[in-house]
């Protein structure tokens, strides 16, 4: 079946225009390049996400789910298959408020906003996450985590559907297998919908001044004005993948538009123009060069697609 008779017949099936043929992919993604998707579809509710899910499958149609795009960098060859996004209907949130607080969130919710709600309902143990710049769903498919604190830690249970649509399941916190950037969703294929947080009341001056002191850290020492992936390499084990960047004197290479930031080395950037050949290339030339020095291969902690 032809392309734009497969998109028609999507659109239909799940009664939404919320449908984009041949997506260009930078504009859902947080480095600002890449090449197009075949089509995106936002869907807002489980009845469109799992129809869409079983109608790809029943298509053999290659898909994706694609959170806030701040972890993911599609080739310029492009995606020649379906990216799946969870809209607004996704992004809700729950209180049961006691001395043990628990928090259930939407999986389209950023973890800024969802800091931000939990700061003013007095919730402690969500900081750490509020300078993430991602999505709850997102931030539990890869166990994300910062200034001590990991998705693992403070999981209660995650709703998902099955990468067949035809399914439904909640996984207990000790069941999602989290590690280091990961978790069983990586695996399975499973997509979080909902997930609930365990965590402890506490004082909003505290907790609002915890977050501030953070966010200022993170400002300081990241290239946040630049579009990036965030680290882009995960931490090998015994080193800081930054300073083996830097020691090797990386520190500010460019290739086109990309650039091993100034900032920090464990950040490359989109200085400008660059494009996802760009930013590939210069990860390939870091982790060669990274290993030729120390033996060490770094392995990269965004999501290449296509």
């Amino acid at each position: 079946m032809e392309k734009k008779e497969l998109i028609k017949r999507l659109r239909e099936l799940l009664k939404t225009s919320s449908i984009v043929e041949d997506a260009d992919m930078s504009g859902y993604t947080s480095f600002r390049a890449g090449g197009k998707a075949m089509a995106l579809v936002e869907v807002e509710n489980k009845e469109q996400l799992k129809a869409a899910l079983q109608f790809a499958d029943e298509e053999n149609i290659p898909h994706i789910l694609l959170g806030n795009g701040s972890n993911t960098l599609f080739a310029d060859s492009g995606y020649n298959g379906l990216v799946i996004k969870l809209g607004r209907g996704f992004a809700n949130m729950a209180f049961d408020l006691g001395e043990r607080a628990t928090v259930g969130c939407g999986a389209s919710m950023l973890l800024s906003k969802a800091a931000a709600l939990m700061s003013d309902q007095g919730i402690a143990g969500f900081e750490f996450a509020s300078g993430i710049p991602g999505s709850i769903g997102g931030a539990v498919f890869m166990n994300a985590g910062a200034y001590g604190g990991e998705m693992k830690d403070i999981v209660a249970s995650v709703h998902a559907v099955s990468p067949d649509g035809k399914e439904e399941k909640d996984f207990a916190g000790e069941e999602m297998n989290f590690g280091y950037r990961r978790s069983i969703l990586q695996d399975n294929g499973w997509i979080a919908t909902d997930v609930t947080f365990n965590l402890t009341s506490g004082n909003v001056e505290e907790i609002s001044a915890k977050m501030k002191d953070l966010n200022a850290r993170r400002n300081a020492k990241q290239p946040v004005n630049y579009p990036s992936a965030g680290s882009t390499f995960k931490r090998p084990e015994g080193y800081f993948a930054g300073k083996l960047i830097e020691d090797a004197g990386l520190k500010g290479l460019t290739v086109g538009g990309a650039q091993v930031s100034t900032l920090h080395s464990g950040f490359i950037i989109n200085k400008g123009g660059a494009t996802a050949t760009d930013i590939l290339q210069l990860i390939a030339l870091v982790q060669n060069t990274v290993y030729d020095k120390f033996g060490v291969m770094l392995e990269p902690e965004v999501r290449i697609i296509g």
